[in-house]
């Protein structure tokens, strides 16, 4: 099961703005063929990520909205409905507000999870000794000035004794643009479904 999240200028009620382009990967004929998964894309009436300053790392830090928690609720009404979910293979992806969302939830219950990627997000660090051996993929562009590109090294280096964790840098993308290059290929799909708890 692949669960995606928007970033914010996708937050609404309609169910279908969030069906953003990391979405919509998992439709194409030959994604669909590979890596056959439930994909749930949740859409947030508010922001699902907040961003506060870190002090100690003198970066942006982000915490989970209350509405966060209703995914894990989610979560265990799925895989009540389609018992045939491999709960070993639960991923998640996200961008930019999206990101950060996907960040506090392995964050808040990295158990749950079997891999996580991250593309241009605002980081958290509330766990990251618990997070410290999970599969993380962490993309940034380094023009990036509206979820700068300094918190995903922060991460990074809070991380690096993690085997599994991945930081893709690419040096002239920016915030608007740091997805382009993950959607022509299957590069996604390929790399989280190589892991399982």
């Amino acid at each position: 099961m692949v669960i995606t999240f928007h970033n914010s200028t996708r937050i609404g009620t309609d169910n279908e703005r969030q069906l953003e382009p990391l979405a919509r990967i998992w439709l194409r004929p030959d994604v669909r063929r590979e890596f056959p998964a439930f994909v749930i894309a949740p859409q947030f009436q508010t922001r699902s990520s907040n961003y506060y300053p870190d002090s100690v790392r003198h970066c942006l830090s982000s915490k989970p909205s209350e509405d966060v928690y209703l995914v894990f609720e989610l979560i265990r009404e799925v895989k009540v409905k389609y018992p045939q979910i491999d709960t070993n293979r639960i991923y998640l992806v996200g961008y930019s507000m999206g990101a950060s969302t996907a960040q506090n939830l392995i964050n808040i219950a990295s158990e749950t999870f079997a891999a996580m990627v991250s593309i241009a997000a605002v980081p958290d660090f509330v766990n990251v000794k618990g997070i410290g051996q999970k599969p993380i993929w962490l993309i940034h562009g380094r023009q990036d000035d509206e979820n700068p590109y300094e918190g995903s090294e922060h991460l990074y280096h809070a991380l690096k004794g993690n085997r599994d964790l991945l930081f893709t840098t690419y040096n002239k993308l920016d915030h608007n643009l740091i997805t382009i290059p993950l959607l022509l290929t299957a590069q996604i799909p390929a790399w989280l479904f190589a892991w399982h708890k």
